[in-house]
C-alpha cells in the first residue's frame, strides 16, 4: 500500500470497525431482549403449574433434564436457573412499569438486583441505572 493509501485507510479501518462494534452491540441487545421474554414465558408457566397442579422440586428437575437433552450445548436450562424464572415472573407481574425496564438489561443484572433488592423503589432505581450504565 502507497502513503497516501494507508493515510486514507487509516480512518476509513476504523469506521468500519465502529460499525461492527455497534452491530454487535445490538445484536446482543437484541438477543437479551428474547432471552428475558423467553425466561419470563418460562417462569409464568412453571408459576402457574405449581400453582395450579402444585408442582414442585422433581417436575421442575425433570423440566430441566428434558430441555437439557433437547437443546444440548445451550445453557440457561438448569433447575435452580428455572427456578430463578419463576421468581422473576412472580417479582414482577404485577408491576406496570418494571417489566419493559427488565427486557433492557441482561438475566444475570436482573437476578442480582431481584436477589439483592426486596422493595419495589430499589429495584426500580437499580433497573433504571443498570440500563443506563450498561
Amino acid at each position: 500500500m502507497k502513503d497516501n493509501e494507508l493515510s486514507n485507510y487509516q480512518p476509513f479501518l476504523k469506521e468500519i470497525l465502529s460499525k461492527i462494534q455497534l452491530a454487535r452491540y445490538e445484536m446482543l441487545k437484541t438477543v437479551s431482549k428474547q432471552t428475558i421474554t423467553l425466561y419470563w414465558e418460562i417462569g409464568k408457566s412453571v408459576s402457574e403449574k405449581v400453582k395450579l397442579e402444585k408442582w414442585g422440586k422433581s417436575v421442575v428437575e425433570q423440566l430441566s433434564k428434558d430441555l437439557q437433552t433437547e437443546f444440548p450445548g445451550i445453557r440457561g436450562f438448569s433447575a435452580r436457573n428455572i427456578w430463578r424464572m419463576k421468581t422473576f415472573y412472580e417479582a414482577y407481574e404485577n408491576y406496570e412499569k418494571l417489566p419493559p425496564a427488565v427486557a433492557e438489561i441482561g438475566w444475570v443484572q436482573n437476578c442480582l438486583i431481584l436477589e439483592k433488592c426486596k422493595d419495589k423503589l430499589k429495584i426500580e432505581y437499580y433497573l433504571r441505572k443498570t440500563k443506563e450504565m450498561g
